[in-house]
């Protein structure tokens, strides 16, 4: 018979069934014990309500596409703690790289003992074809994959710590560190956390981060950067190193970089993120406030949006007026945006310096400013915190962290 495999993605989320068939919770991840060979699975994380518990591995019956079933109804409601000489699949060793590539899955597979299950495969992410979608993971056997399962988890602590931490807080801790110790830990970061700790460093900074990344590696980590900060690092590079890293990323990823990269780093062009929120004059007050609470927008974008006539992907057309926070909030959910707009902020010109910029956003007392081209059509906005990068000194960060 061929041999089954279970892979963590799919195992996330599925319902813990009890022996008499009621929902117990739900599997959140997967706990090895080190050194097997190969790995041992130990049992599950699960989510029940309030907290999470450890479900050990001799407890389950069978593993199915409907859920986890136990073999027997009692469930230890203990909140998990994970022990010496055991790892988490999902929350440790997803995003680790191995071989050059990142680790996207983990396969189990049942054991030759009853009620048992190993770590059988890796899977690891596709090498990006330029102009075509990221080829299908590459899957290897668990050996092929030692380092992955060794017993050091130092690194894999100090990350699991630095990935709880505010960005700021990351750059803070990472700076006290030799930078070889840096270069480990922003290697073994997910994409999204070394993504948002590069935010918070200076340019010179970042570059000795990750100037030995791979590639790939890198512009996995670009495309999750706000184009203006990407932008800014492939700045620091040669010409010749930025262009094998754009064309490494998602071509849709991409194109936003290359336009700021067009403008001089010390305008408003280069200094402006060109994804404000954007909506045409018939969108209404209660979308507006729908887009402002979006989790994701960075506090200085959520201070207003910007209308203007389709399409509303920058370049945009005819640029009409933004309309505050604030007026948002006075306005009757079911008004057009369209008749709440503040014309006495004047946009921006896209070769404006970065000094007249700052002086414009302190004469209006606004958090951002529209920049727009000779058509009138929004190009992106300048933030305060983008200026303020920009007209501060430039160990101002670390100056900070010092204090």
């Amino acid at each position: 018979m061929a041999e089954r495999i279970v892979y963590v993605s799919r195992l996330k989320r599925l319902p813990l069934i009890s022996s008499d068939g009621a929902d117990v919770g739900h599997v959140v991840d997967v706990v090895m014990e080190l050194g097997g060979k190969p790995p041992r699975v130990n049992g599950f994380v699960v989510a029940v309500p309030r907290r999470r518990v450890f479900i050990g591995i001799g407890r389950v019956g069978e593993i199915e596409s409907g859920g986890v079933r136990l073999r027997r109804a009692s469930v230890n409601l203990r909140q998990f703690e994970l022990r010496q000489g055991e790892r988490l699949l999902d929350g440790e060793l997803l995003g680790r790289r191995v071989r050059g590539a990142r680790v996207v899955d983990i396969g189990i597979t049942p054991a030759p003992e009853p009620f048992a299950w190993e770590v059988a495969t890796v899977a690891l992410a596709g090498r990006r074809v330029p102009g075509r979608l990221r080829r299908a993971p590459e899957i290897i056997d668990w050996s092929e994959a030692g380092e992955l399962f060794a017993n050091d988890r130092s690194v894999d602590r100090e990350v699991a710590t630095l990935g709880g931490l505010h960005p700021a807080e990351m750059a803070a801790a990472i700076r006290r560190l030799p930078l070889s110790r840096r270069r480990l830990l922003a290697a073994a970061l997910e994409d999204d956390r070394l993504a948002d700790l590069l935010e918070e460093l200076s340019e010179d900074e970042q570059v000795r981060l990750v100037e030995e990344l791979s590639p790939d590696r890198l512009a996995d980590v670009l495309e999750e950067m706000d184009a203006d900060d990407a932008a800014d690092l492939l700045g620091e590079f040669s010409a010749s190193r930025r262009a094998e890293l754009l064309g490494a990323m998602d071509p849709e990823e991409a194109e936003p970089v290359r336009r700021l990269l067009s403008y001089d780093p010390a305008t408003a062009g280069g200094l402006m993120t060109p994804e404000p929120i954007i909506l045409d004059p018939q969108s209404t007050i209660a979308e507006a406030l729908a887009r402002v609470r979006d989790p994701d927008m960075p506090v200085p974008l959520a201070a207003q949006v910007f209308v203007c006539q389709p399409p509303l992907e920058t370049p945009t057309g005819r640029y009409l007026g933004m309309v505050s926070f604030q007026r948002l909030l006075r306005e009757a959910p079911s008004k057009p945006i369209g008749r709440c707009i503040e014309e006495d902020v004047v946009p921006m010109p896209a070769d404006a310096s970065d000094r007249e910029v700052a002086g414009r956003l302190a004469a209006y007392d606004v958090v951002a400013l529209p920049v727009v081209d000779d058509h009138g059509r929004l190009l992106g906005a300048v933030t305060i915190d983008d200026v303020l990068d920009r007209v501060l000194p430039a160990n101002w960060r670390a100056a900070l962290a010092a204090s």
